[in-house]
């Protein structure tokens, strides 16, 4: 089934708003993440932001921050 036009300019617009990162790990590491990902149920996507949020405030609490 083919997205209608709204869906389309939706999507369009959600992307427009959004930043992309990437990063390189290796083969295992990937593997690794996947299984991880899989077993909290959660999206790739929001494992990442809450792996980067989680560090970013515990660095921030740390006295050589």
């Amino acid at each position: 089934m083919s997205p209608t036009e709204a869906q389309i300019r939706a999507r369009k617009k959600y992307r427009e708003k959004q930043e992309y990162l990437q990063a390189r790990v290796s083969p295992e590491e990937k593997l690794a993440i996947a299984e991880h990902v899989k077993a909290t149920n959660e999206s790739l996507s929001d494992f990442i932001r809450r792996a980067i949020t989680e560090t970013m405030e515990r660095d921030k609490a740390s006295k050589n921050f």
